[in-house]
């Protein structure tokens, strides 16, 4: 798979807005990681230093009630993303042609307030 994005730097993008969220009153899981090197099944590991040659990095971030935000993004400049807003509204959201990290970070603004409200913006 061709490396479009580090993923390092987006887990990094995940970090920087965490805290924020936490205080917003949302859950934030742990970061996930998938080794692309991993014999198939590959493993989900939390723990960076055990993937040799990451593929994807992702989070799902929740509320108290029943909306949630899981994103999944692929070195390769795609996420997969899926949500439901807790009420009426869910499903998969496109994500195609994320250039960056910091492009990766615009895009998971959007989609934290799409789903919870301003709660996830500064």
């Amino acid at each position: 798979m061709e490396r479009v994005i580090d993923l390092d730097q987006a887990a990094a993008v995940i970090a920087e807005r965490a805290a924020r969220w936490l205080a917003a009153g949302l859950k934030v899981g742990q970061v996930t990681w998938r080794d692309e090197t991993a014999p198939w099944p590959q493993r989900f590991e939390i723990d960076r230093t055990l993937v040799r040659d990451p593929d994807s990095v992702g989070v799902l971030v929740s509320d108290l009630g029943d909306a949630g935000l899981s994103v999944v993004l692929f070195r390769g400049g795609w996420a997969d993303v899926d949500y439901f807003d807790g009420l009426d509204d869910g499903g998969p959201i496109p994500a195609f042609d994320i250039t960056s990290a910091a492009a990766f970070g615009t895009q998971l603004d959007q989609w934290v307030s799409r789903v919870f409200g301003n709660l996830g913006k500064s």
